[in-house]
């Protein structure tokens, strides 16, 4: 018997030639070899939209700083996080690195500033430290779109000039307290309660009973020395509802205040470098200007005033500010999958698998069309600059673009085999950070109700006062309804007009539905809330297909501005592809008869063609991200390189 050693496994057979005339070498991909189908630097800007050049900015100063986890693989330098690190270490770094953009200037203006210019230069800061770390955004969130935001939009001046200032410098470091153990979603239902003192005019916060803990609050495990207390407020007896409150929970030196106690919510499946705490509040006292009082007052001597007399539209004001935390999110997780298709698009154009003939070369992978097929309906879906139309309802939005962050982020995955496993190559890991986001900030199946009922409101509204519809996007059903033919060729299912009928057809046909089902069961008795209940899955077709038009609009009005010309060739066949993959991913098309068997036939050999017509393109539309190569994983380069024995 020979031991052998570990160095044996690891040293080939002296009579083994490796040579590079055998071995499998890395071959970068062609369309690098040449120029690309249109210019990259034009499809940029209208990919990101805008503050083009500040984005290149912030991500030189995390390229430069070894802050930020620079290593060099396969010759190359790459920037993301340390995912061997601890919870603790992750919270510490993330921090860090915040401190470190502080410094930078990154932050300035965040909250100081006003106007659409400063709103978007924030936005796009934003999405470029999302690209390399989500616990960062995660963070920035918390503190300057959920604190800062709601004193900015439920306080007064003297709010604003007690707090903003000290927020954007991080003298204060904020969080919002709003979910509890027993209540996410249901923000009506929290437990949480407030009275007022008039004695000393001071309000007092109790946590009455477990359930009421407040839950999930980011950053209040560690950072966090102010809150924004979301709370039931009482009043001589009386509920008023839900209103915003300013609270101290640690001091500066970053002792827990008395009558407050903070545990940590623990290790989770990503976002570790936050730190998510819970909350009991015994008894906490705090002066009566810490109400945020825009929308609702108490006076010195404890009566109740609000100019808003409406209990719903009262609370409905409170939760205004959680439309910028779901327009980040939505845009957040479409700049996930841009760097996941970029990585495992770019993998696909130079790893191979198989030979198509007997001892010929192997094939790339992107050259097949199953791997076509995985990887390029998912790039249309992401190619659209959506930020403008986010506005327009947030809700939809942040649920369909997250589940299609998710999907996406697994189909890459899968799409690179086993080295997408390695955290390194980013994929894989993206998908534990970013799953949170299907659930935080309103669960994306109860926000598609929000979105059905906002749409089943304004369609009994205009019918009721016999009005033309005006406003979210529903103007199409003052005309007459739109015929499809029966008959699709390649070029009518190509025609940006049939994509438009065929989209309104089945948002207008849902609504109907959904409006007459209602009513009926309203008509035998049920309340309107419970008919809402028992039409969920309609309730969630419509505002699929309200959301999905409102995408394919941003590619009509982007397509509109464009001269003639390659790119705008190009972004023809990216919107065709989105609309009929649409198409023939929803099963209502076919259930409600808006397409035939044979039409649904024809859609899906058309996906199958532009699968193959965007084929060429597929490394440009990547390369137009704008994401620089150090922000991607090895894999996207010289995988070869990456894994040779010289560089371990």
């Amino acid at each position: 018997f020979s031991p052998i050693t570990y160095s044996d496994h690891l040293s080939p057979p002296s009579n083994l030639s490796l040579t590079r005339d055998v071995c499998l070498q890395y071959s970068p991909p062609e369309e690098l070899n040449g120029s690309y189908g249109f210019e990259i630097k034009e499809m940029r800007k209208l990919l990101d939209g805008h503050n083009v050049e500040e984005r290149d900015w912030l991500y030189g100063l995390m390229m430069q700083s070894n802050l930020f986890n620079r290593k060099e693989r396969g010759g190359k330098i790459f920037v993301s996080p340390d995912y061997n690190q601890t919870m603790e270490q992750q919270r510490e770094v993330t921090m860090k690195r915040i401190w470190y953009l502080l410094q930078k200037g990154v932050f300035k203006g965040w909250l100081t500033e006003t106007g659409p210019d400063a709103e978007q230069k924030k936005f796009a800061l934003y999405e470029v430290c999302g690209i390399y770390d989500y616990s960062i955004i995660a963070k920035l969130g918390v503190h300057f779109l959920l604190w800062g935001n709601a004193v900015k939009f439920f306080g007064t001046k003297r709010h604003d000039d007690k707090w903003l200032k000290d927020t954007e410098d991080y003298v204060v470091k904020g969080c919002l307290v709003m979910t509890e153990l027993g209540h996410g979603s249901n923000v009506k239902g929290i437990e949480t309660v407030t009275t007022y003192d008039p004695r000393t005019g001071e309000f007092v916060i109790n946590t009455p009973c477990e359930s009421a803990q407040k839950y999930w609050i980011g950053e209040a495990a560690n950072y966090a020395t102010h809150a924004i207390v979301i709370s039931q407020l009482n009043i001589n007896g009386t509920n008023q509802g839900i209103h915003v409150f300013i609270a101290q929970i640690r001091d500066q030196d970053g002792n827990i205040c008395p009558n407050i106690r903070i545990a940590d919510c623990g290790h989770k499946i990503g976002l570790n470098g936050v730190g998510n705490g819970r909350i009991w509040f015994d008894n906490l006292r705090i002066p009566r200007d810490y109400l945020l009082n825009s929308v609702a007052n108490v006076s010195s001597d404890g009566q109740y005033v609000s100019a808003i007399k409406n209990p719903d539209q009262r609370f409905g004001a409170f939760l205004a500010p959680l439309t910028a935390g779901r327009v980040t999110i939505s845009s957040s997780a479409i700049y996930s999958a841009k760097l996941g298709l970029a990585v495992a698009i770019r993998y696909s154009l130079s790893r191979r698998a198989f030979s198509a003939v007997d001892n010929g070369p192997e094939v790339l992978l992107l050259d097949y069309p199953s791997h076509q097929r995985r990887l390029l309906p998912l790039l249309a879906k992401t190619t659209p600059e959506t930020n403008k139309a986010i506005h327009v309802v947030s809700s939809g939005f942040k649920a369909v673009l997250t589940w299609h962050n998710m999907r996406t982020l697994q189909e890459c995955r899968e799409a690179c085999g086993g080295q997408s496993v390695k955290t390194e190559n980013r994929v894989g890991h993206l998908k534990g950070d970013y799953d949170v986001q299907t659930t935080f900030e309103g669960d994306n199946n109860v926000l598609m109700q929000q979105v059905s009922k906002a749409l089943f409101a304004e369609y009994v509204s205009c019918k009721k006062r016999n009005k033309p519809f005006k406003g979210l996007g529903l103007e199409h059903m003052n005309s007459s309804r739109p015929v499809l033919p029966t008959q699709l060729t390649s070029s009518t299912l190509r025609c940006s007009q049939f994509q438009k009928n065929v989209f309104s057809l089945r948002e207008r046909d849902l609504l109907e539905r959904y409006t007459s089902e209602v009513a009926q069961l309203q008509g035998r008795g049920e309340s309107r809330e419970f008919s809402f209940l028992l039409n969920h899955q309609l309730s969630e077709d419509l505002s699929r297909a309200f959301t999905e038009k409102a995408i394919l609009q941003t590619f009509l009005d982007a397509e509109a501005k464009i001269r003639a010309g390659s790119i705008k060739d190009v972004l023809g066949l990216v919107r065709s592809m989105y609309a009929l993959i649409c198409l023939e991913e929803d099963p209502s098309l076919l259930r409600y008869g808006y397409l035939s068997r044979d039409n649904v036939g024809d859609v899906r050999r058309e996906v199958s063609k532009l699968c193959g017509e965007l084929r060429p393109h597929a490394l440009a539309l990547v390369t137009s991200f704008g994401i620089p190569d150090a922000f991607l994983g090895p894999i996207a380069f010289n995988w070869v390189d990456v894994n040779a024995w010289s560089s371990v």
